[in-house]
């Protein structure tokens, strides 16, 4: 019997011969304390100085963190990185820069929650504001054509460092690293530059591919031009806890932070006409927006004209306006797809990126949501189909003549891909 999460709870999926595809990512256990594998990476840093030796000479040092979004376990990383930029320069002044990205700015008790009383209390902190044109600055052009505007802070410090963590991302291929940089902490107008119909339309913009992706580029050439000297990124457990750390190059330590995971989250795909999945649970299954992430999941796995069932209990709703308006409001799939791929790089709008995906995937099948029933209406307005049940997604799938069955657990836990480079 295989529990699908939903919710706080999980629905029963009696296997019956269906492939089964999880990752081994509920194997990576922390082998100590998160505070003692952060300072082992730090002290043998990839291709990079110590940061105490970046620290020498330096007056301000800008680190740009995490906001409340992302679960990153910054006591484990900040106390080491104020250790070592003090040993170089002990009068250095440091800002913490908090990567909203195209989110809300992060309120006190999310920063205290995420940061402790005493680093709250004893820190120097920017939020960063995509949409304040005064705050920021332009450093450079991409090589997406989009104008590389950052936050002031970052663009004017003498030495710009990030922590992160490094997560499976449905079209950035990890997260971590560059992102930092983009979207972390770049104007509204790079990061709609960036995240274009044309690059999402990428057959490279998917989970865990990083060679070719034309979004991984154009951030690599934000964190360049920014000038980002170092990074800590860690690697997560199950219960949020640091397994591992990889710190120095932001390139080649984040690369190598994403090799070491994929070594656990990928999986072969298991083509079936039926692919059932789930967004993890709660909180992660809040919204429909967030579930088109481990649709991308069952997608690379599904045959052509097959069903995928997301299993999501979605307790904030549809979780953006424009991202269920765009759904609703279209002739077809088909259509709207076309309608962001003749719209231009320069007037991209917000969540665009997110109907684009699951467009793409209407486009190709059918999407039965098992959901609360005050959803159905919503879920078909967004041209899905609505089951009450996972036992009745199912017979709505025979019924139109789908067989074979592959079931994705938690979708956002895998990388499906197929054994090539990437």
């Amino acid at each position: 019997m295989l529990k699908i999460p939903y919710g706080k709870t999980s629905l029963a999926f009696e296997e019956g011969g269906a492939a089964v595809l999880t990752s081994r990512i509920g194997e990576l256990k922390a082998g100590g304390e998160g505070l003692a594998i952060v300072r082992a990476a730090m002290e043998k840093p990839i291709d990079s100085p110590r940061l105490s030796e970046l620290a020498r000479g330096k007056k301000n040092c800008v680190i740009i963190i995490s906001d409340h979004t992302r679960p990153v376990p910054s006591r484990d990383i900040l106390p080491n990185m104020f250790r070592e930029l003090r040993e170089g320069s002990p009068e250095i002044d440091i800002t913490l820069l908090v990567a909203t990205g195209f989110h809300r700015p992060s309120g006190e008790e999310e920063l205290r929650a995420k940061l402790g009383d005493e680093i709250y209390e004893q820190s120097r902190i920017v939020i960063h504001d995509c949409r304040d044109r005064e705050a920021n600055v332009q450093i450079g052009v991409l090589p997406s054509g989009a104008p590389c505007v950052i936050d002031r802070s970052a663009a004017e410090a003498e030495l710009l460092i990030a922590e992160g963590f490094i997560e499976p991302h449905f079209f950035a291929g990890f997260s971590g690293g560059r992102k930092s940089v983009l979207p972390g902490v770049c104007d509204q107008v790079t990061v709609m530059g960036n995240h274009c119909s044309r690059f999402i339309d990428s057959e490279y913009a998917r989970t865990g591919v990083l060679d070719g992706n034309p979004m991984h580029e154009d951030m690599l050439a934000a964190a360049k031009l920014a000038k980002l000297a170092y990074i800590v990124n860690v690697v997560i457990d199950e219960d949020k806890r640091t397994v591992a750390a990889f710190a120095g190059n932001p390139v080649t330590a984040h690369r190598a932070g994403c090799d070491f995971l994929l070594g656990y989250a990928k999986v072969s795909p298991v083509y079936a006409d039926v692919v059932i999945t789930s967004n993890g649970g709660a909180p992660l299954d809040q919204n429909l927006y967030q579930c088109v992430k481990s649709m991308t999941a069952a997608e690379a796995s599904c045959n052509p004209g097959g069903v995928i069932i997301e299993c999501a209990e979605c307790a904030d709703g549809h979780g953006g306006q424009a991202f269920y308006e765009s759904l609703r409001d279209c002739e077809s799939a088909q259509a709207l797809y076309a309608q962001f791929m003749a719209t231009p790089q320069e007037e991209t709008i917000a969540d665009q990126w997110e109907s684009q995906i699951l467009a793409r995937i209407l486009k190709k099948h059918t999407v039965i949501v098992v959901t609360r029933p005050a959803l159905k209406t919503m879920v078909e307005e967004m041209k899905m189909r609505y089951a009450p049940s996972l036992q009745e997604a199912l017979a709505m799938a025979r019924a139109m003549g789908k067989e074979s069955v592959t079931v994705i657990p938690n979708g956002i836990s895998v990388i499906v891909r197929e054994e090539k480079g990437g």
